[in-house]
């Protein structure tokens, strides 16, 4: 189902396979590839020069994999060596920041076309904008600062945030009867039942409900 979703879309898909063993020495084997997905017709394109919009989060979640493990199975072959465990760390610490860069650039609505729809990045651009975003929470690291969390962003910094808020400003005013700046539920009751929206309770729940 991810090859024929990644074919629609036309991307390569949107995560990894991972492959696991063991070998003769008891040491975890594993191996990552990001889901097939067709895009003949994207190399085609970047060969003849054309702009391209290819989403590679599988492909870089399955490089961010292999590179974990290396850097365990070189830690855990050499636990006395300060600078193998120094090292792991060192990969964990920078391949973990670039998931949270390239995540968080798809979440703020600067992905590829296949997600973001017809305004998203190009290949080069969405590379960039990653980079940029990298480097700055790297930056962060060096100064102390409070690492990058994962969470959902402010949609006003969504490329395609066309929202009128003086609007939606207007509402609010509108069911915030006693002008405290906040709607309780009561008026959030009010506010939904006015616009039809509120969620109305079923027969069997009508007939529970004792008569006032």
């Amino acid at each position: 189902m991810t090859d024929q979703i990644a074919q629609v879309h036309r991307s390569p898909g949107f995560i990894t396979s991972n492959l696991v063993g063991k070998a003769p020495d008891g040491s975890l084997i594993k191996e990552f590839e990001a889901s097939h997905g067709t895009v003949s017709d994207l190399w085609n394109d970047h060969l003849a020069g054309k702009e391209t919009s290819l989403n590679p989060l599988g492909l870089v979640e399955a490089i961010v994999g292999a590179l974990q493990h290396a850097a365990v199975l070189d830690a855990e072959k050499n636990p006395d060596d300060e600078h193998k465990v120094k090292a792991r760390d060192q990969i964990f610490n920078f391949t973990t920041t670039l998931r949270t860069a390239m995540h968080n650039t798809f979440r703020y609505g600067q992905g590829t076309r296949d997600m973001s729809g017809p305004s998203g990045y190009t290949t080069e651009d969405f590379v960039r904008k990653v980079a940029w975003r990298l480097q700055r929470y790297l930056d962060a690291q060096y100064d102390e600062a409070p690492p990058p969390q994962l969470g959902e962003p402010s949609r006003k910094l969504r490329r395609n945030y066309d929202i009128d808020e003086e609007a939606i400003n207007g509402l609010f005013q509108k069911y915030d009867k006693n002008g405290d700046g906040f709607i309780d539920f009561e008026e959030f009751t009010r506010m939904l039942v006015k616009m039809n929206l509120a969620p109305l309770l079923t027969k069997k729940e009508k007939e529970k409900k004792p008569d006032v």
